[in-house]
């Protein structure tokens, strides 16, 4: 076996939802990137759920389009049901969600990176991480023929569920990190010797059934959006949605579901002792539903198909890791299922993760320069999660190879901000999942609004151009002229700009009355806008208030144990995350107001004594 020496300006581990992104970014500003993963063929799979988006979630994948992710393209390509969910509630809570087509969903994304010159996939396991002189420089790859040294300005590590992944179904254990794949045991070694502390955590899937084994008929169906939105600004209205659409069906466990599982608790891995790491509480498994919610009689079940490729069906709700015989008597028990085939059971599966209080908010280790996180080895759940951080991970990996400083998105900016200031602010004890509550700004923060929020400020990056930013130019202008006309026109006497705030006022009577030559996209933005600008005001007011906090750094020369009159209980916490700025201190679980009070003088008194200013 030969040993091979090969440069980049950033190296990417993983080809999932975080890695891709990563790489992406690192190509669309220029940098050369390596995509080292065990199976390239496995490079973009969605290995639970076959959707993308969803309440918060799709927020998140419509900031990646917006910043010049793929995300949102490789859901518009292979999207084959499209709904925007929450569509009778406020606009600051809806969500755009696309069942997609699982298999063309991965070949779209790996048709995607192969068409970028600037990304070269690498094959092979991650052995070891080089870190010289405190500065992560390259990784040690074993490939087929060859033992690879690959260096490289900057290393992301996007390993999802693979770092010592352990997979449940009942007392069978198999190492890997999704079905059919091996495990990636010497990377939580390498952080480890790095002195990174690691936790563990648990997801899990559900078993997937033949749909011509179904009752499909008798079932009641779920439809797509007549009218379906495409995630991507990209994405040309006149070739979407390109697969043809399906319907989903829903049933629901009952009683006797309910009792098998009491039954068979004691052969579940969560509950006999076999799994003790922690597993998502707000999207948990079947059996923990049943002893969580004693009192429920019944639990909703999606039966959503998977791909028009074959004849999988995902069992959305019956996440599980209880043994096969089990969860073929819990199939069978449910309506229309009675003579359901299950193609692949479900399981658990339990992974390594870095304790993510030990990065920073751009996703750059504390520990090793040039060393970034991104996926589920912070801690997190999902696709757009990943995504997110996969984006702003390779965007500051390129970014500290070309010898700059990384960048970070306010919680103000993006759910994308949020979710990093969440994570280096909180030590996640189960895996993090975007919700809308967790953005106090969301009504700011909305599906419609992601290109006016980070459009600029990715062109700013050098991450879009050229058409993307042509596009967001017309929508701009498009956005003044509706504005324009909206304050002059009157409607009956009455000023359209007081109409429009109207309830049930809608895009399509503003375009009926304005013309249809504006982008609707535009104008559901303008809509919106009016009908909350008082409370937007308000919350631009409180943004403005809560900056200067965000601005303040925390001097490094500041002693956190020698300033008098801080709580044990807020040492121990600032020591232990390290917050960057007043902000984020004041964010931590354990640090009072009193504390971000004294704090500041502390932080004032070193300031003056370091300008030479006489302290009191």
């Amino acid at each position: 076996m030969h040993e091979e020496v090969r440069t980049f300006d950033v190296i990417v581990v993983g080809g999932g939802h975080a890695g891709v992104e990563a790489a992406w970014a690192c190509a669309n500003l220029g940098a050369n990137a390596a995509l080292v993963t065990l199976e390239p063929a496995k490079i973009g799979v969605m290995s639970c759920n076959p959707a993308i988006g969803g309440l918060a979630k799709g927020q998140m994948v419509r900031e990646v389009d917006a910043m010049g992710g793929l995300m949102g393209l490789a859901a518009d390509a292979t999207g084959i049901m499209f709904k925007v969910l929450n569509q009778s509630r406020g606009a600051a809570v809806r969500g755009p969600r696309a069942q997609c087509d699982k298999h063309a969903y991965a070949r779209e994304v790996r048709r995607l990176i192969a068409s970028r010159p600037e990304i070269t996939v690498v094959a092979g396991a991650v052995e070891r991480i080089i870190v010289e002189h405190g500065r992560a420089t390259g990784v040690s790859v074993r490939a087929a023929d060859a033992l690879l040294t690959l260096r490289a300005g900057a290393v992301v590590l996007t390993t999802g569920t693979f770092m010592r992944g352990l997979m449940h179904t009942g007392d069978a254990r198999t190492p890997g990190g999704r079905t059919g794949e091996a495990p990636a045991d010497t990377i939580s070694d390498a952080l480890r010797a790095l002195g990174f502390e690691l936790g563990r955590l648990k997801t899990g899937t559900p078993p997937r059934l033949a749909r011509d084994s179904i009752d499909w008929d008798a079932l009641e169906a779920q439809t797509g959006d007549d009218r379906p939105v495409p995630f991507s600004d990209m994405t040309p209205l006149a070739e979407f949605p390109r697969l043809e659409q399906v319907e989903c069906r829903i049933t629901a466990t009952n009683q006797a579901v309910h009792d098998v599982i009491r039954a068979n608790l004691h052969r579940a891995p969560m509950y006999s002792g076999q799994i003790e790491s922690a597993g998502p509480r707000y999207c948990p498994s079947i059996e923990d539903k049943v002893v969580r919610f004693a009192d429920r009689s019944s639990h909703h079940v999606f039966l959503e198909p998977e791909s028009h490729e074959d004849d999988s069906v995902y069992c959305n709700g019956v996440s599980t890791s209880l043994p096969a015989d089990v969860q073929e008597e819990i199939v069978r028990r449910m309506p229309g299922c009675e003579r359901a085939r299950i193609l692949r059971f479900g399981y658990a599966v339990e992974y390594d993760m870095v304790r993510p209080h030990q990065i920073h908010a751009g996703a750059m280790t504390k520990l090793v320069d040039g060393l970034f996180l991104a996926g589920q080895i912070n801690g997190t759940s999902g696709y757009e999660e990943a995504a997110g951080q996969g984006l702003l991970a390779g965007l500051n990996a390129a970014r500290w190879s070309a010898g700059l400083e990384p960048v970070t998105l306010g919680r103000d900016a993006a759910y994308i901000g949020v979710m990093m200031d969440d994570l280096v602010t909180r030590t996640p004890v189960e895996p993090y999942r975007m919700f809308t509550s967790r953005a106090e700004h969301r009504l700011s923060l909305r599906a419609d609004n992601s290109a006016d929020r980070l459009t600029p400020l990715a062109r700013q990056f050098g991450l879009v151009g050229g058409d993307r930013w042509s596009r967001y130019e017309r929508r701009r202008a498009d956005i003044e002229a509706l504005n324009a006309r909206i304050d002059s026109a009157r409607i009956g006497g009455e000023p359209l700009a007081q109409r429009i705030k109207r309830p049930g006022y809608g895009v399509d009577e503003l375009l009926g009355l304005l013309g249809d030559r504006f982008d609707r996209g535009a104008a559901e933005t303008v809509v919106i806008d009016r009908q909350y600008e008082g409370y937007l005001a308000l919350q631009r007011a409180e943004v403005r208030r809560q900056a200067d906090m965000e601005r303040r750094r925390i001097p490094d020369a500041l002693n956190i144990n020698a300033v008098p009159g801080l709580r044990a209980e807020c040492r121990a916490v600032l020591a232990r995350f390290n917050p960057e700025t007043f902000g984020q201190a004041s964010r931590l679980e354990g640090v009072t107001p009193a504390d971000v009070t004294i704090l500041l003088v502390a932080a004032e008194r070193v300031r003056r004594s370091a300008s030479g200013v006489g302290t009191y």
